[in-house]
């Protein structure tokens, strides 16, 4: 086991070594650059006020250069400094990263809880009520983009007497007002994380119940309860978790655009203001984090393989 997670760790250094080069690049090679914007202010700003702001920023060295320094800076911690707001970008990651991972985590949390019940019922109770209704949801939830929804709510809820909470509320306000807070966000990305969940875990289960292990229960006698529970929902549970990972990433993907709707203080709207902004070293910093937090979860999910399936072995 302890040589399995060393060799995918030293596997997801390549990986994050060309996410880091392919945001770098893309940041220099897109129209306007950082100090072409920061000078926009600056109307009868000359070229040599040009050449000294991209000497203070570190613009003036070669590209291979600046990337090398880059990487060696990121291995020791240091993600740069904002040119904006002279913050260094691990401070400010810092205090907004918990708010994404909070807000992924509930968001996961509520898919789950919405797609797996209605999965294995839908499975259980085939050509029934319960498995027309599932099968439909999880095509409405998949056809409705949850920025649409979240839209909707926002400019129609006051007309309907009830709008979400903008503001943002931490622990220190309560862990009601905290969990208030989260809720709508979470169940409207969590609801489109759910479709495709629900539909593997309804095929999954399908398959698995026709196995003829599970024949072999119901033969015995098992309730039902324990043949579905013990035998049947383990076993089909391993491709689903495999969605489950994948769902990681729309759930980040997810957050930058429910962070600028409900007003929230985390990575992805820090993310948005640091493009329009041409703010390198703060858009690198988050790609990096978020990619890292990416590929520690796909590790997660194939070490979770084999507490569901004890026949697999990582050698």
């Amino acid at each position: 086991m302890v040589e399995y997670v060393l060799r995918r760790i030293l596997l997801a250094v390549p990986t994050i070594l060309l996410v880091m080069f392919m945001t770098f690049m893309l940041l220099r090679l897109v129209p306007g650059s950082l100090v072409e914007i920061m000078l926009a202010e600056r109307p009868y700003a000359s070229e040599d006020d040009k050449a000294l702001l991209e000497k203070q920023l570190g613009l003036d060295e070669p590209i291979p250069t600046q990337f090398v320094k880059y990487v060696f800076n990121a291995a020791q911690g240091d993600l740069g400094i904002s040119p904006w707001t002279t913050t260094p970008v691990t401070e400010e990651l810092g205090r907004r990263l918990p708010v994404t991972l909070e807000f992924g985590l509930f968001a996961i949390l509520a898919g789950l809880t919405i797609s797996m019940p209605v999965g294995v019922i839908a499975a259980i109770r085939q050509d029934t009520f319960a498995d027309y209704f599932g099968r439909s949801f999880a095509i409405l939830a998949l056809s409705v983009p949850y920025f649409f929804t979240a839209t909707i709510l926002i400019v129609f809820g006051p007309k309907w007497g009830w709008t979400p909470p903008l503001i943002y509320k931490g622990w220190s306000d309560g862990p009601f007002e905290h969990l208030y807070y989260y809720m709508t966000p979470a169940i409207l990305l969590g609801v489109t994380l759910a479709g495709s969940v629900m539909r593997m875990t309804r095929t999954m289960m399908l398959e698995v119940l026709r196995q003829d292990y599970i024949r072999t229960a119901w033969a015995k006698g098992l309730r039902e309860r324990s043949v579905i529970l013990r035998h049947a929902v383990k076993n089909a549970f391993i491709p689903v978790i495999t969605i489950v990972g994948l769902q990681v990433g729309i759930a980040i993907s997810g957050t930058i655009i429910i962070e600028s709707i409900f007003n929230m203080p985390g990575v992805g709207r820090y993310f948005v203001g640091a493009i329009l902004q041409r703010d390198y070293p703060s858009v690198q910093g988050v790609v990096l984090v978020l990619a890292s937090v990416v590929v520690f979860v796909n590790l997660l999910v194939d070490l979770t393989y084999g507490w569901l399936d004890p026949r697999i072995r990582f050698s």
